[in-house]
């Protein structure tokens, strides 16, 4: 299977997978007052049908017991069923985080939501799986939270967002907590009984393509018991049937497959990435994703045309935040 043998490449990967994490959302555009539980269905089959590809392509070169059925066959039931679970959990949390969206506004949802998977899932990593310097590691972390902080100052000093409410930010919530229990899960399919194999995958772990494959079925197994659940009780708007999914225009269900592509193909490499970098590292570098979501919404969507200086100045602070949360987290490695 390919994996990045050095860590600059490593770590270009995970880079690379959180530019896809930040900019699948735009395939959404293309889908004007589309439900998000609607989109879900092509979304989810895209994640896992571009999880499948990578595992039977850059999975499967050079053969050997690592190539992904050969790991198949050897990964341990529980592995299996850690990266399945993750990937049911992952769903869960960003439908939850979409509806929060639409219900609080993107200034308070994603600090809250964010900011919680962040070090949820950075932390519990790191715990079962420890690599690179904790300190560089969490005051990383710290600035990645500082800057989700300031996405939502800047947004909030924009004016024009939705109004919070109890029920919105107690979804928030509950989002935050789930997506930050994904990464953990994943963290011990990939790390399995921490028994080296001589391979390098330990005995009964699954590689990363393997996970990236398990986790993507989770997340689609969960469409079909989560989405049905909210089209008939939504948490935003009126009930839904799939009527409304058969009847959209062929483009949407492009747009949403599309979306599936661009975030499954971030999962893969994130998941790559972690090889060489750990997983807690590759998993904290990659929610630096809202920072490229809002760089999409600033320079393409204009958002913030017109904003006044104080909602410039908190972007300008969230970016520089940011950049010094890559720094000290890249640096956690190499420390």
């Amino acid at each position: 299977m390919f994996v990045p043998n050095t860590y600059a490449a490593a770590l270009m990967l995970t880079i690379f997978s959180t530019i896809c994490w930040g900019s699948f959302a735009n395939t959404a555009k293309g889908t004007k007052n589309y439900r998000f539980e609607l989109y879900y269905w092509d979304y989810g089959l895209g994640i896992f049908v571009i999880s499948l590809i990578y595992a039977f392509t850059l999975g499967s070169t050079d053969g050997g017991s690592t190539s992904f059925l050969p790991n198949l066959h050897q990964a341990a039931n529980s592995s299996l069923l850690y990266a399945a679970v993750g990937g049911f959990v992952f769903n869960i949390a960003n439908v939850l985080l979409i509806a929060a969206i639409e219900m609080v506004g993107l200034a308070i949802a994603f600090p809250l939501a964010i900011g919680i998977a962040l070090v949820e899932g950075t932390v519990l990593s790191y715990l079962i799986h420890p690599g690179g310097n904790a300190t560089l590691l969490f005051l990383g972390v710290a600035m990645a939270l500082i800057a989700v902080i300031f996405i939502g100052l800047a947004y909030a000093a924009r004016g024009g967002g939705a109004v919070p409410t109890r029920k919105g930010i107690l979804i928030c919530l509950v989002s935050g907590v789930l997506m930050g229990s994904w990464a953990p899960a994943l963290t011990k399919a990939l790390t399995g009984s921490g028994i080296p194999s001589g391979t390098g995958v330990p005995l009964g772990a699954l590689s990363p393509y393997t996970a990236a494959v398990f986790m993507t079925l989770g997340a689609f197994a969960c469409c079909f018991v989560f989405n049905p659940i909210l089209m008939r009780k939504p948490l935003v708007g009126e009930p839904i049937t799939m009527a409304g999914y058969f009847a959209a225009p062929k483009s949407y269900h492009v747009w949403a497959l599309l979306g599936g592509f661009i975030w499954g193909t971030g999962t893969v490499l994130n998941l790559v990435a972690g090889g060489k970098l750990s997983v807690p590292i590759s998993y904290a570098i990659g929610q630096a994703s809202p920072m490229v979501a809002t760089i999409w919404g600033v320079f393409v969507w204009k958002e913030f045309l017109g904003a006044n200086a104080k909602a410039k100045g908190y972007l300008a602070a969230m970016f520089l935040s940011y950049i010094l949360a890559l720094v000290l987290i890249a640096r956690a490695y190499a420390a």
